[in-house]
């Protein structure tokens, strides 16, 4: 018996923001010279994304204009750096409970169980903090048992979603009889930064907001997608290459220009040790999830693994028309592979602050 998918679902808020909009956005009231007005559209195509949807926007539905208010004001001055981590907090608990129960509830659509069915509920987050939390939202308004078993996954960044696997996976297989339902949410624009900073305006162009949800549970081996392995990699000597920090005004996302070539060097060889244990071998691996972190992330993780460009097709295109949800992203990626059929053995590949390499096998 092994942990199968029996239902997905993802859901993203209505409102999102065109690459050229964001632009805008950014040149009229972030931007203080005619430099950095120039360098902000060369940023913002860098990041690969077209479109981000964002729970913030109150006034634009994706239309022309450009969106005129956000729950987040606008800066008064070049001092203003934007709301505090309170104000931020209680936008984050509202965006996440909504897009938590869409996903939730598609998933359990999906896979044909009734929310009295579920005896487990995992959740994964790392944009923010609330509790009671969006799992005590979902016991409520999905109608759960009040006796379901809770666990979260926090703080774990883009990877989140493949830890969350590995609990519900624990979970199903220890017990038959078992149901999960997995929700990664993240509202990850209530963080998007104030001021004029080259980093912190590449996270803003990356970071999106979405949700995803699984439904699963141990099933005979060859049914469906199923989980045939987890794995993880802690990189030597790269604890300051990816972090994630709350701060005064948001948290702070850093990305050392490091971490491509960290990838490139030392993927491969865990990659191949890791698939070997599990009786292949990387020629063997039939399609791959790699989340999109950014362009780069992509480029390097096909270089290190030999991988032809289409190979990571749904996960850029996933980059370019939702941008990077952090945690959720790869449960979007895995549910368009499953709706398509595609090939297993399937890797599924994320990077987190660490610097760390999670991996599940699908069979």
């Amino acid at each position: 018996m092994k942990f199968t998918l029996l239902g997905c679902g993802s859901s993203v808020p209505p409102n999102y923001l065109s690459r050229d909009d964001a632009v805008e956005l950014v040149k009229e009231n972030f931007c203080r010279t005619d430099r950095e007005r120039r360098i902000v559209p060369a940023l913002y195509r860098m990041s690969g994304v077209k479109k981000r949807h964002s729970t913030i926007l109150t006034s634009s539905s994706g239309g022309d204009a450009l969106p005129q208010r956000t729950l987040l004001h606008l800066p008064k001055d070049d001092e203003d750096m934007g709301p505090g981590v309170s104000l931020r907090m209680a936008a984050y608990e509202q965006g996440s409970t909504a897009l938590a129960l869409e996903s939730a509830g598609k998933a359990l659509e999906d896979a044909k169980v009734d929310a009295l069915d579920i005896t487990h509920l995992v959740t994964v987050s790392c944009s923010g903090f609330a509790a009671p939390g969006v799992d005590i939202h979902l016991i409520k308004k999905l109608g759960l048992r009040g006796t379901v078993e809770r666990t979260h996954v926090g703080f774990m960044g883009c990877h989140g979603a493949l830890n969350g696997l590995r609990v519900a996976r624990a979970y199903a297989e220890a017990d038959p009889s078992a149901v999960v339902l997995l929700c990664a949410v993240e509202v990850c624009s209530v963080h998007y930064h104030y001021g004029w900073d080259s980093e912190q305006i590449v996270a803003n162009a990356l970071f999106a907001d979405g949700s995803a949800s699984v439904v699963g549970a141990a099933r005979p081996d060859g049914e469906g997608w199923q989980i045939d392995a987890t794995g993880a990699c802690l990189i030597p000597d790269s604890e300051d290459a990816m972090t994630w920090r709350i701060g005064d005004n948001g948290f702070v996302m850093s990305l050392s220009p490091q971490v491509p070539q960290l990838i490139e060097e030392q993927l491969r060889p865990w990659m191949e040790q890791w698939l070997h244990t599990a009786g292949l071998e990387l020629e063997d691996v039939k399609t791959w999830a790699v989340h999109p972190g950014g362009p780069r992330i992509l480029t390097s993780a096909a270089k290190a693994l030999n991988l032809p460009r289409e190979a990571l097709t749904v996960s850029r295109e996933t980059l370019q028309n939702y941008g990077n949800m952090s945690s959720p992203t790869l449960l979007f990626i895995l549910e368009r592979l499953r709706q398509e059929n595609a090939e297993t053995p399937c890797v599924a590949l994320g990077f987190g602050p660490g610097l760390m390499a999670e991996a599940v096998l699908f069979a």
